[in-house]
């Protein structure tokens, strides 16, 4: 396996990027009352255990963007459009794929995994850009 050259500095400004773009999302602002309403999740419910759900997905951000400068790398992407591509590609082939059955065997609605899944897939966009020329 070669080696591949990690700048955790960039790795660090995906991962904030990802979360801005999260609280941007599920604000009130845009897009919060709608995904409460179709996940099932109450406000009382999610505020309860903000803390520590804002820590997981900060850990989870900083692994998505660790295990996506390696795709970025191995396909040599160093351009904003090639970072776009190597994020909507792992995007397609693992974050969609994988919540379609989520939604699907908990019978939620089709919405909830386009609202969702459009918050995954432009964090992924920004990601691969971020990673492609930073990383």
């Amino acid at each position: 396996m070669r080696e591949i050259p990690i700048h955790f500095f960039a790795i660090l400004g995906a991962a904030v990027a990802k979360m801005a773009i999260g609280a941007l999302w599920y604000s009130p602002a845009l897009f919060l009352k709608p995904w409460l309403r179709m996940s099932g999740v109450t406000e009382e419910q999610m505020k309860e255990g903000m803390g520590k759900a804002l820590v997981v997905e900060f850990v989870g951000s900083l692994l998505m963007a660790f295990v996506l400068v390696h795709a970025i790398r191995y396909a040599e992407a160093t351009t904003v459009p090639q970072g776009l591509a190597v994020g909507f590609f792992n995007w397609l082939g693992f974050v969609a794929v994988v919540t379609i059955g989520n939604v699907t065997y908990q019978r939620k609605p089709f919405k909830l995994f386009l609202l969702m899944n459009s918050y995954l897939l432009i964090s992924l966009l920004v990601m691969g850009a971020i990673l492609a020329v930073w990383g």
